[in-house]
């Protein structure tokens, strides 16, 4: 039997979801979680094979929760160790959610699989069995994205705004570089907002680490994004 812990913090949905787990012959649901926190306090009293978790819920979300359970086994990137008695569980995220950013932090963090609500109960169950036995599991459209993002034009900042960019990382407000570079602070504004174009992200925080794991940008210890 596979043991399942569904974690949501919608009621309906994990009733729902555990309903159609439960016709399967192999398949046991030992419990249910509504928040990362209380999925890491079920993990650890159930034991579960596999962890079927959402993303945003209120609290502490699944991608921070999966960063916890692959911590404690220290495991990285989903790679685990053959399942058996003591081996730690698998995370499959399940969830409506499609982000690009969202999909690679929840692998990054060790998810060992990325599955999305609208698909068919038949790909649930498969991908449930999947990950059990030591597979990474994806949705097709998730595939789909990973791979559009791979094959992007690199993207290509300008010298401005690579400096404009390293200023951010190294911590100074919109007023604290304009004053820096001798220009106005609504031509930082505007460098930036093509910076968050060229990156597809929206804060300064998220433009600062894309660049940096793009490698526009070194790595620059203790360096704070605001």
């Amino acid at each position: 039997m596979i043991k399942i812990l569904v974690v949501d913090d919608h009621p309906i949905v994990r009733a729902g979801v555990s309903g159609l787990l439960e016709t399967e012959p192999d398949f046991d649901v030992v419990g249910e979680a509504a928040s990362g926190e209380e999925a890491l306090a079920l993990a650890a009293a159930t034991a579960p094979d596999v962890i079927l978790m959402d993303l945003r819920m209120p609290g502490m979300g699944g991608v921070e929760a999966t960063r916890r359970l692959t911590r404690q086994h220290g495991q990285q990137g989903g790679q685990h160790p053959a399942q058996g008695e003591g081996a730690p569980p698998r995370v499959l995220v399940f969830t409506t959610y499609e982000d690009d950013d969202e999909i690679l932090a929840a692998i990054e963090a060790g998810a060992s699989g990325y599955l999305v609500k609208a698909g068919p109960a038949t790909e649930l169950a498969a991908g449930v069995r999947a990950v059990a036995a030591g597979q990474t599991v994806l949705a097709p459209t998730i595939a789909a994205q990973i791979v559009a993002r791979a094959q992007k034009v690199p993207v290509a900042l300008t010298p401005r705004e690579t400096q404009i960019l390293g200023l951010v990382a190294e911590g100074l407000s919109n007023p604290a570089i304009a004053v820096r570079l001798h220009i106005g602070e609504s031509t930082v504004k505007t460098h930036l907002l093509h910076v968050f174009e060229k990156l597809e992200v929206s804060d300064r925080t998220r433009a600062v680490t894309r660049a940096m794991e793009l490698k526009l940008l070194p790595a620059l210890p203790g360096a704070t994004a605001s």
